[in-house]
């Protein structure tokens, strides 16, 4: 494992993640009609878990644990090594759920969901790189 890789990567998702907080407003009413906020939102979010796919397909790639055939399943195998708990895992993979749609179907977005994910879930990001470091 590349610890400075590790540490760059978890970097880069922490100020996503700021980026997501300064951004959105305080209602999803609010971001629902705010295309500037709804780009920056969308697109640190996408990035976020996309960073958290990259940090655990490179702890998988040093543990004996099957291949993950989907970017959801990379929390799984971490759940399963026993870096990640099995709820986080979940939640992460729930995240993976919201990037495949911001990408594959934007148009398709509720912004009522993502205003709940921007306020009551970007700890969970928190909670994975503290995990993932071993805090």
């Amino acid at each position: 494992m590349d610890a400075r890789l590790i540490a760059e990567k978890s970097e880069s998702l922490r100020r996503c993640v700021a980026r997501v907080r300064a951004t959105c407003p305080a209602t999803a009413g609010a971001l629902a009609t705010d295309v500037d906020a709804q780009d920056i939102v969308s697109l640190n979010l996408t990035r976020a878990v996309q960073l958290a796919v990259d940090i655990a397909s490179h702890l998988l790639a040093g543990l004996d644990v099957p291949v993950p055939h989907t970017m959801g399943e990379t929390f799984d195998r971490l759940a399963q090594a026993g870096v990640i708990d099995e709820d986080l895992a979940r939640r992460m993979r729930a995240a993976v759920g919201f990037r495949n749609l911001a990408v594959h179907s934007y148009a398709r977005i509720d912004w009522e969901i993502v205003h709940a994910l921007c306020t009551s879930r970007l700890d969970d990001f928190a909670t994975f790189v503290a995990a993932v470091a071993g805090d």
